[in-house]
């Protein structure tokens, strides 16, 4: 699969995500050091794929689930990103993020390869979105055609309101 990154095309490893497959589990890193994975959690869950979060897109992306959360009570927002965990918690706490839960894909690179969403030729996360319902089956994927803009922030939401 591609997707551009500033108008360039580039290739994503990993294994491509199609709604109505079944969520694959993923290892990654909290920002307390501890590995993380799907099964960690449950309910409806918003799996957000981003490049780096001390990026401009990916640091509107971020708050803006953040402050949407409140919408979609009970569901968990999770956004993956190849940043160090040390940066994660940082940045996490000088923008009052709470209700997105940040992990780190650096140690493992589970979740890039799970999701298809690895860029080869930079070592960093396609910008991604997926939605899994609390048997775990996916309700909703989009892979942001251009790295450099944001996945559809309504289509998300309502995908996991409908999903049960």
């Amino acid at each position: 699969m591609q997707v551009k990154f500033k108008g360039d095309i580039v290739n994503l490893a990993g294994k491509k995500v199609e709604v109505g497959a079944i969520a694959r589990d993923f290892k990654a890193v909290d920002n307390d050091l501890k590995d993380f994975s799907l099964q960690d959690t449950k309910n409806v869950r918003i799996l957000l794929s981003v490049p780096s979060i001390e990026t401009r897109v990916c640091d509107i992306e971020v708050k803006e689930f953040n402050e949407r959360a409140a919408e979609i009570p009970g569901v968990q927002i999770i956004t993956v990103s190849m940043d160090l965990p040390f940066s994660q918690a940082k940045w996490c706490a000088a923008n009052g993020i709470e209700q997105v839960k940040t992990v780190s894909d650096y140690k493992y690179r589970s979740f890039g390869e799970e999701y298809g969403v690895y860029i080869k030729e930079l070592g960093l996360l396609t910008r991604a979105a997926f939605v899994v319902d609390s048997s775990n089956k996916v309700v909703y994927a989009e892979y942001v055609e251009e790295v450099s803009t944001n996945p559809d922030f309504d289509a998300v939401i309502k995908a996991a309101k409908e999903a049960k």
